[in-house]
This record gives structure tokens, C-alpha cells and sequence, in this order.
């Protein structure tokens, strides 16, 4: 059975644990996209990326992946609320620097993510999106995503926003259902323009 925490390899992508040997790069690709931190639960701008990322690496339930296609830094995602016991996780903390919105790069590592934890023996993969985020709302029920409720005022934002989230989750037998769906639309997955900017959690 594969680790949770190591490296992945998918369709065009790949994930690496961080090491603090990415922090440099990761945190130019997040200076990318300024605007879009507000609509963050936390912000990785250059101001709080350093103190946002270390809070997520003393998570003992987080696991941190900085993002590739190529040699190329696309970003980063994360398994979290890691529950064996369920037999449930959690992706989210995702960013994907603008160029690679709109190119299928999201279904690409949903896919790597959601094949690993599967391969692991869990059987449910949730993720939360901020009921603003139009654009992920969309991602989400493009990639099979079950939407099963709406978290009234769930959390706070480093805005101080009271954030209402949206719940979504595939099983492990949903899977293949999904993979039939994207051959029927196309290797690209992209979406329409957003008139809100990407992010899951």
C-alpha cells in the first residue's frame, strides 16, 4: 500500500512533499495573484506566506505537496483532517498559479490526489469550498463532486469574513464514475472564465 505522504505522479503533474528547499519558489508562485487571497481562509501572500505555511507544517493531520508539470513549480495542495479510523481525509489547501487555470491542470492533480488516497484504503475524500468561490463551486461538480451541505458561518478568514462552506465529497466507489465522465467531456476539464477567483478551502 503506497504512503500517503510520498511523492505522486500523474497525468502530466507531480507532487513532492515540501522541503524547505521549495519554500522560496513556492512562495514567488503564490506572489502571482494578489487579489485572490481575500477569498483565502488564510493568505499566502509574501506578507503571511511564511507564517501561513508553518502553521500548516505543525498540523500532525496535514500533509503539504508543492505541485509540478515538469520541472516547473504549479503550485501546491494538501491531505488534511487525516482520519484513519473513518477511513476519510480531507484535500484542500490548493494553488495553482494563474497560467495553469483553465488547463485541465486542476482535474490532473484532483485525479494524482484522489488515486493516492484511494490507494491508501480510504474510502471518502472531502473537500470545503468557500461558498463565494463560484469558479471551485463549478470545479468541484465538474469532477463528480457530491455536494452534501452548507456550513452556516463555519470559520473565520484572516479577513475576519464569516465564511458559509460548502461541503463536497467522492467516495472510493464514485471514482471510476467520474474518469467515465471526464472522457465524455474531454481531457481539458477547463472552465469558463471565472468571475471569481480558484481556490479549494
Amino acid at each position: 500500500m503506497a504512503d500517503l505522504a510520498a511523492p505522486m505522479e500523474g497525468e502530466k503533474c507531480s507532487a513532492l512533499p515540501f522541503a524547505e528547499e521549495h519554500r522560496a519558489a513556492l512562495r514567488a508562485a503564490c506572489a502571482e495573484d494578489p487579489e485572490l487571497w481575500p477569498i483565502y481562509a488564510l493568505s499566502f501572500d509574501p506578507e503571511h506566506f511564511d507564517a501561513s505555511l508553518d502553521h500548516w507544517l505543525a498540523r500532525p493531520d496535514m500533509h503539504v505537496f508543492v505541485l509540478f508539470e515538469g520541472d516547473e513549480v504549479a503550485g501546491m495542495s494538501s491531505f488534511l483532517a487525516i482520519d484513519q479510523e473513518r477511513g476519510a481525509l480531507e484535500m484542500g489547501g490548493s494553488y495553482y498559479r494563474p497560467h495553469f487555470r483553465g488547463t485541465g491542470f486542476n482535474w490532473r492533480v484532483k485525479d494524482m490526489f484522489l488515486r493516492r488516497a484511494f490507494g491508501c484504503g480510504f474510502r471518502r475524500v472531502e473537500f470545503r469550498v468557500d461558498s463565494r468561490n463560484k469558479r471551485s463551486l463549478a470545479a468541484m461538480a465538474k469532477i463528480g463532486g457530491v455536494c452534501e451541505a452548507i456550513l452556516r458561518a463555519e470559520r473565520i478568514t484572516w479577513t475576519g469574513h464569516v465564511r458559509d462552506t460548502v461541503l463536497f465529497s467522492i467516495l472510493k466507489d464514485e471514482w471510476p464514475n467520474a474518469t467515465s465522465l471526464r472522457r465524455r467531456v474531454g481531457p481539458d476539464m477547463s472552465l469558463p472564465p471565472p468571475d471569481e477567483p480558484s481556490k479549494s478551502r
